[in-house]
């Protein structure tokens, strides 16, 4: 599982031209098998990879990316049989090397080889997607999971033996009243100290946001314990019994609850950004204006449509990005290099700066806004009694 210091790191890497290095991202993603061996798995990625090596020919660069290339494919022959995607980001000019497991959700096979790593594909699955704990509960025990890229791993066991039952007190159960009593005090010190526990991890950023798998019953009660900074990370719930429901059984339902926020988050925020810049608030739309925000260090939230690309500039010498074609820097006046998508500069700039990044589909208002738009967290350019306006 790749971590987001990870990711960061990978936004922050650039190969040095001037050695003749290469940046390579190479995806993989399992196809539905033919037959019992999976072998045409291995066969897709090997035509992949063979492809790049022609491409690497006609660039000038089969050098360095050709080492690069023959590590891959050695590792590819070993990915008959998996079921998760796999990203392999690589530039032995500068000994970079990093490999990691994905959701099976990148489409297909790829492989990219340009200055700095492809991550699009990487944002498109992560961009706004939170740590989640989900936490399993009944009146006797808690189990405590971390929930990313699709894995579940459990990080605490919390158990409570509750006293024997109330029936079995005294001559025929005639103190069974005070046995029902301490019963419910025993349940209601272990949901406080689970909600504890929760208050605890997330003061400590172990994460964002929270899934509670609780029998519909025992909910009112757990829920009323929590404090109100964890309420505000629950997402979502869903009842299933502790004592029986498999891991399996919670990552899924735990992933349907995830992936359903983040689409709905991502259209609601997307029409506050583009009803805000329609009122010259904290939102802007269009690459240009986009850019400029960002550029400022005002964006909070980044919407991008599913398919967008746009051509850009961008200058090597001090990063700035310009919509408009120029041939030297507005900001520093060295010359400026032309780039086919400006997505490969703007990901790894929301990457670094812990940018909430959205990828929508089929979103007619952000079509029209011109498909990538922006919620600021303030605006640079509008200052009210002396301060510059900041978002809530």
């Amino acid at each position: 599982m790749i971590t987001r210091d990870e990711i960061r790191e990978l936004a922050a890497f650039h190969a040095d031209e001037t050695s003749g290095a290469a940046c390579l991202s190479f995806y993989f993603q399992p196809v539905t098998p033919q037959d019992r061996s999976h072998r045409n798995q291995t066969i897709v990625a090997k035509d992949v990879l063979k492809e790049a090596l022609k491409e690497a020919a006609a660039m000038g660069k089969n050098g360095p990316i050709h080492a690069d290339i023959d590590r891959i494919l050695g590792v590819s022959a070993g990915f008959s049989g998996h079921a998760r995607a796999h990203a392999i980001f690589s530039c032995s000019g500068q000994n970079f090397w990093k490999e990691c497991d994905l959701p099976p959700r990148l489409g297909n096979t790829r492989i990219f080889i340009q200055q700095r790593f492809q991550l699009k594909p990487l944002a498109a699955l992560l961009g706004a997607q939170p740590s989640i704990c989900v936490a399993a509960i009944d009146r006797r025990r808690a189990r405590l999971f971390d929930l990313r890229l699709d894995e579940l791993r459990e990080i605490a066991d919390i158990a409570h033996t509750l006293s024997r039952s109330a029936s079995a007190y005294g001559f025929n159960g005639y103190d069974a009243g005070h046995a029902e009593r301490r019963v419910a005090e025993e349940a209601l010190q272990h949901f406080k100290s689970v909600a504890e526990w929760l208050r605890t991890s997330l003061e400590k950023g172990a994460w964002e946001r929270l899934i509670v798998c609780c029998l519909d019953s025992n909910c009112p009660e757990f829920e009323a314990h929590l404090h109100p900074y964890v309420r505000e990370r629950l997402i979502g719930r869903f009842s299933e019994d502790v004592a029986s429901v498999t891991n399996e059984e919670i990552r899924n339902r735990a992933n349907t609850i995830l992936n359903k926020w983040i689409e709905e988050r991502g259209r609601t925020k997307s029409e506050e950004a583009i009803e805000l810049a329609k009122a010259n608030g904290r939102g802007v739309t269009g690459l240009r204006r986009v850019l400029r925000a960002l550029e400022t260090g005002e964006v909070q939230s980044l919407f991008i449509a599913d398919n967008y690309a746009a051509r850009a500039v961008e200058c090597p010498h001090c990063g700035h990005l310009d919509a408009h074609t120029v041939s030297s820097c507005m900001a520093c006046g060295h010359p400026t290099r032309e780039l086919a998508d400006v997505s490969d500069a703007i990901i790894p700039i929301a990457i670094r700066r812990d940018i909430e990044l959205f990828y929508l589909k089929d979103h007619e208002e952000l079509d029209r806004a011109g498909n990538i738009a922006a919620l600021l967290r303030f605006r640079a350019d509008q200052n009210r009694t002396g301060q510059t306006a900041v978002a809530s």
